[in-house]
């Protein structure tokens, strides 16, 4: 059995290979690329279950980021558990087949998500710790437990402000890549030389910060100036572990799991729902604040970049709703019959799911008057919020000193008084990238990368044959 380092490079597609990523465009020189039919929905959750299973979300159950769980009669986004994903992953058979030298096959995982209480035998993701007195407190999650505190000793802090939030890919001390994917890309090399996995997964999120930022292209159409530091960041960082698993004789497999596209267009439509669909949606007032409250609802839309995922009450609704969708959004909406031909006819799925044009995407805001919005709306907060806000990547151009308020916040934390960080802005028209459909241009789809051509057979595949690819390779 060969040893094997896939390496996820988040956003990365065929258009952006270039000039500006010398050492991804030699690798592909080498070896051989194929464009990746995108999972459905295009987002990381679904995407990296699809890889890992061969199997679409209607048998592993990923049917987004996130999603509401009517049990609960609540939205639950970015959970961890890998007990979430209802199907066997490619590391179950490895584990029953030896490697090389008759020793047992092991498998890292560095950071990609579902990461919690696998069966994999060395693990390492984003995990804060909150005290009962109301903190967070930044920190990570590792399988077996000792692996945090050594990797900690010698790597540091996972440097958590550089992974998700306003302050996420813009930090590029001397031009190498933001700190966060850095100290993913060190933990895994740290992995490799401590344990020599059979199969290392590695997650590099450097390039999704800034493509939703400030899309991929200008307005002529051709790569945008803003994101050609980040594409160098990346291909350092990129190059830097292709040398070093070469020199260990581990073969690198890189892929991506979802292309950005321009938007410019956001959706609020939860709002719409309520304010001229006249559903109910209905909110809970909290000091004075408006609280979507999904369980009382007979109508409301879970938001996850382009693709909203929406649960009725009545299910004699759906074919109202829909028509107010498409008419009022431009969207493109899935009742039974196509979730099934889109492979996504799961329990956990809305009873409609509605697709963005490939110009806009779906908001979670449902307030009307942002004075009215909750408190957590204005902060990073990726588990309270009942959608995706990608809006937590920019600091309120509003705020004259950020720098200074967020000192000022910092020193309150510091001082034990409860306080909250927000300042993130409530204007969505700041987003000018995004997924999750699939893009009209197959150059903005996910890419899949070997060194060896014979690897792949074809130049087009779906998310699901890259569980069978990494299997053969594995394998043979």
């Amino acid at each position: 059995m060969k040893r094997l380092a896939v390496i996820n490079v988040v956003g990365l597609t065929e258009a952006l290979i270039g000039e500006h990523t010398p050492r991804i465009a030699e690798f592909r020189r080498r070896g051989a690329l194929a464009q990746i039919v995108p999972a459905f929905p295009a987002v990381t959750c679904t995407a990296q279950s699809n890889y890992l299973t061969g199997a679409p979300p209607s048998q592993h159950g990923i049917v987004g980021n996130g999603w509401y769980n009517r049990e609960l009669s609540e939205v639950h986004f970015w959970k961890q558990s890998n007990h979430l994903v209802t199907a066997d992953k490619i590391w179950d058979e490895l584990h029953e087949r030896p490697a090389a030298g008759n020793r047992p096959s092991t498998i890292a995982n560095c950071f990609w998500w579902f990461n919690m209480h696998s069966s994999v035998d060395y693990s390492i993701t984003p995990r804060p710790m909150y005290p009962a007195d109301g903190r967070k407190v930044f920190d990570i999650y590792t399988q077996p437990g000792k692996i945090r505190s050594d990797i900690k000793k010698d790597l540091g802090e996972f440097p958590f402000f550089g992974f998700w939030g306003p302050a996420a890919g813009i930090k590029t001390p001397q031009g190498s890549a933001d700190c966060a994917t850095r100290w993913i890309a060190e933990s895994a090399k740290w992995i490799e030389n401590k344990h020599s996995p059979t199969l290392n997964l590695i997650y590099l999120p450097h390039l999704d910060y800034n493509l939703q930022r400030h899309g991929p292209y200008d307005s002529a159409g051709k790569l945008n100036p803003k994101i050609i530091p980040d594409l160098r960041a990346i291909d350092a960082i990129v190059g830097d572990l292709l040398d070093f698993f070469n020199k260990r004789e581990v073969k690198v497999i890189l892929l991506s799991e979802y292309g950005i596209t321009n938007v410019s267009q956001p959706i609020h439509l939860n709002r719409l729902l309520w304010k001229f669909g006249k559903f109910n949606v209905a909110v809970r007032e909290e000091a004075g604040r408006e609280i979507m409250n999904p369980g009382a609802s007979e109508v409301f839309a879970v938001a996850d970049h382009q693709i909203a995922h929406i649960y009725l009450k009545n299910p004699a609704l759906a074919g109202k709703v829909r028509d107010f969708v498409e008419k009022y959004t431009g969207a493109t909406v899935l009742g039974a019959k196509e979730k099934i031909a889109a492979g996504i006819d799961h329990s956990r799925a809305g009873d409609l799911i509605a697709i963005a044009p490939e110009s806009a995407w779906f908001t979670y805001y449902d307030w009307d008057d942002e004075r009215r919005a909750p408190d957590f709306a204005r902060t990073v907060d990726i588990h309270r919020k009942p959608g995706y806000d990608p809006v937590e990547l920019f600091l309120d151009p509003k705020i004259p000193l950020p720098k200074l308020k967020i000192a000022w916040r910092l020193l309150q934390k510091k001082l034990g008084f409860r306080m909250l960080m927000d300042v993130i802005p409530l204007d969505a028209t700041l987003v000018k990238g995004s997924h999750g459909r699939r893009p009209a241009d197959k150059k903005d789809w996910p890419v899949f990368i070997t060194e060896s051509p014979a690897d792949l057979r074809a130049k087009e595949i779906e998310s699901t044959d890259v569980f069978q690819i990494l299997r053969r390779q594995l394998l043979r």
